[in-house]
């Protein structure tokens, strides 16, 4: 079986909503299962102020879901146009996944939120993409022959999809940033199939 791990931070749910659809997509082509993991939150006073478990949703990501996955699809919500300080701490801490190859050669997508239209999301997703080239990843993106890239008036980048939530924390996703948020997914299972 292959493996998509899907890894995300979401605060108020976005991220979490595109994580799922894509998680849809990947498990929607034969012999692909994905898997679900986050990330604790951290703390402005640089405490760890996470629990050991989280409370609802997925665990948290262990380093050695990095050496099991087949490809990974990251994501986080936008922050000033970076990835979240969540996702950039536990990315800060995987120099001995890099040592040991464990990314090296897997395809890798992304994925993003914002609360506005121009919050950032390109620059959001190319800063996650630099330290999963790092690591040796194949990125991919969304080609422009799913249609939704080109009629979507909310989210939806060919670097990865994402969601604009319009600051109403919990909104729902359009059926564009649906449909490409499951492209992805797919994309991304169908190539780590092939190169598996």
């Amino acid at each position: 079986m292959t493996e998509i791990l899907i890894l995300f931070y979401s605060k108020n749910g976005s991220t979490e909503a595109l994580a799922r659809e894509i998680s849809l997509g990947a498990d929607s082509v034969k012999g692909v299962s994905s898997k679900l993991r986050t990330v604790p939150p951290v703390s402005a006073s640089y405490e760890a102020s996470g629990e050991n478990v989280p409370e609802n949703g997925p665990p948290y990501i262990e380093k050695q879901d990095l050496f099991d996955c087949d490809g990974l699809i990251m994501g986080s919500p936008c922050r000033f146009g970076n990835m979240s300080a969540e996702l950039k701490y536990f990315i800060d801490t995987t120099s001995n996944e890099w040592l040991n190859n464990a990314l090296s050669g897997k395809p890798a997508g992304l994925f993003t939120s914002s609360s506005s239209l121009h919050g950032g999301q390109e620059s959001t997703l190319l800063t996650m993409a630099i330290p999963l080239l790092h690591h040796g990843m194949l990125i991919t993106g969304i080609p422009f022959s799913e249609k939704e890239l080109s009629s979507t008036t909310k989210g939806g980048t060919p670097y990865g999809p994402s969601h604009v939530s319009s600051i109403n924390p919990g909104s729902t996703l359009t059926a564009d940033e649906i449909s490409l948020a499951r492209a992805l997914g797919k994309r991304v299972a169908r190539i780590a199939s092939k190169l598996k």
